[in-house]
């Protein structure tokens, strides 16, 4: 009867993310606004892999969202094993190309969300351990991107807020991992803009979504910190890991520019 609550789980990474823990046979929590896409991945999942799968229509960016989904959690008194905030905004333009509205709403989609989720449904990870946390940042969390300002901006903080929790929350039993991938070509926009940008490197930085979904699960449920999929994004975080952050930042902007 366990579960595992993925917020953004309908489309993209976090729904190959469900596959995989379906596949394990852990019953689902698909948390996300778009009610067509919630209610198809929720098809989708029980059909293929015999579990059932919740859904709750919640804006993630709101303010309360977090204590509304803990809440309904409570109430059903879900054996929860897993929170996975996978739900981000990411796309062309950022700084200085959007309105202030907008680069609030990715701070709050990116960054804020995940620490509300995990705050909230800590009570019920706690009860349930050993358990996890599944924390979803970007590659461009090892750098500054000037393209990418805001974006990987809260993608650094969540590698960070990951960390930091890992420690806290080691004497509960509740591992926290961080998933931070390359270019994953989940929709057309993607592999156009990262062409663009990194032409034929890009391609080969690309790691297939359902990869990622099963190495994202498999190094979580192994208490793995940081986990990056592929062989060529490992070998390029290193770099990225170790570089000065003014070289890297260099580096990307001269990668943007038209």
């Amino acid at each position: 009867m366990q579960y595992a609550l993925v917020a953004g789980g309908s489309k993209g990474i976090g729904y190959v993310v469900a596959a995989a823990l379906a596949k394990r046979s852990y019953n689902l929590v698909l948390v996300g606004r778009d009610s067509g896409a919630l209610k198809n991945a929720k098809d989708s999942l029980e059909l293929s892999h015999k579990v059932k799968v919740e859904i709750i229509e919640q804006d993630l960016s709101l303010p309360r969202a977090a204590e509304t989904i803990a809440a309904w959690c409570q109430q059903k008194q879900l054996p929860l094993k897993m929170v996975c905030n996978v739900a981000g905004l990411g796309g062309k333009m950022d700084y200085l190309s959007l309105p202030a509205d907008d680069l609030r709403y990715m701070i709050s989609l990116n960054l804020s969300s995940p620490m509300a989720l995990c705050l909230s449904l800590l009570p019920l990870l706690e009860k349930n351990s050993p358990s996890y946390i599944l924390n979803v940042a970007s590659m461009a969390g090892f750098g500054p991107i000037p393209q990418k300002n805001l974006y990987s901006t809260t993608k650094a903080a969540v590698i960070s807020f990951s960390y930091s929790l890992r420690y806290q929350l080691k004497k509960r039993n509740i591992s926290v991992s961080c998933l931070c991938p390359g270019p994953v070509f989940t929709k057309p926009e993607i592999i156009k803009d990262t062409i663009e940008k990194m032409g034929w490197f890009g391609k080969l930085m690309a790691v297939d979504p359902v990869k990622v979904g099963e190495v994202a699960v498999k190094n979580t449920l192994r208490a793995k910190m940081i986990i990056i999929p592929g062989v060529l994004p490992k070998m390029v975080a290193i770099l990225l890991r170790f570089l000065p952050q003014r070289l890297i930042t260099l580096i990307y902007f001269k990668m943007g520019q038209e």
